[in-house]
């Protein structure tokens, strides 16, 4: 017998990778369970299945940065209560010294559907009933026709995980100008922050003032305390945009929209951006 859940939940994160520096990623989880039904003629309850399930992969990867522990381009210590790395890759030296709920290490040559997949289903299977033969976990980005990027950022103020300083998301945008859908800009916006690391200017920081890391000249650094610890982050210019704002979408669509303003304050603009999948915020100039 196989129990499915369909669209169980939506993995927000970020990963290095070799070749395109820090990603931000949404993946969408589908889930088969294979098994015998159990004394009440169910392989799981439902209920159980959305609760446990859902609840182990966001304490496993959800809003972290997830690292490919196999690969010669990362090194990774611990330095108290923080875990210090450094990744090269194609974009630069990328380095960040955060608490370890803040990171997942992923014993792969590189992160990827199949990669993220093995893990989750090694690390959550023991947690099912015996009854319970085989998880099958399909990790899917959001089918779109239209124009998406994928950006890092991290949220010092949020109550929640997404203060954690690398964690991103792949989303989609919607720009209109005088009530038509420009593709035009919107592929301007894609190629502009795509694989980007979006830093608010207040968060910016002298390499001097890092505690755990040191940067080149070629380096933007960050730094911040928020409740869940410490955050350093040191990352290539070529690979940022810095805001005025904090980066959370609402301020990430209206900033959209004032950039579009200014390079043109004749029409008028509606940007819709996602963080995400099937979440954001509308904005106007």
């Amino acid at each position: 017998m196989i129990l499915f859940v369909r669209d169980l939940t939506v993995i927000d994160f970020s990963y290095l990778c070799a070749e395109r520096g820090m990603l931000g990623e949404s993946y969408i989880v589908d889930v088969e369970l294979h098994g015998k039904l159990d004394a009440t003629s169910m392989v799981l309850d439902f209920s159980k299945v959305k609760k446990l399930i859902k609840q182990a992969i966001d304490q496993l990867v959800d809003h972290k940065l997830a690292l490919p522990a196999n690969c010669r381009s990362l090194t990774l210590q611990q330095e108290g209560e923080q875990n210090v790395l450094q990744f090269d890759s194609g974009r630069g030296r990328i380095s960040m010294a955060a608490p370890a709920e803040a990171i997942v290490a992923i014993a792969a040559e590189q992160i990827n559907e199949a990669s993220l997949t093995e893990f989750l289903q090694q690390q959550i299977k023991p947690l099912l009933p015996d009854n319970v033969a085989q998880l099958v976990l399909t990790l899917r980005p959001e089918a779109s026709q239209g124009f998406y990027y994928h950006y890092s950022h991290g949220l010092k103020k949020h109550d929640g995980n997404c203060q954690r300083i690398a964690h991103g998301h792949r989303s989609t945008i919607q720009i209109y100008t005088d009530n038509m859908l420009s593709p035009r800009l919107n592929k301007y916006w894609c190629e502009r922050w795509q694989d980007i690391y979006l830093g608010t200017t207040e968060d910016l920081c002298d390499s001097a003032a890092l505690q755990h890391l040191s940067a080149s000249a070629d380096d933007y650094s960050f730094r911040y305390q928020a409740a869940q610890g410490w955050f350093e982050l040191c990352i290539p210019k070529a690979h940022c945009e810095i805001v005025p704002c904090d980066t959370t979408v609402e301020c990430l669509a209206d900033y959209i929209a004032a950039e579009l303003k200014q390079l043109d304050n004749t029409k008028d603009y509606k940007v819709v951006a996602y963080e995400g999948v099937a979440k954001g915020a509308v904005a106007y100039s």
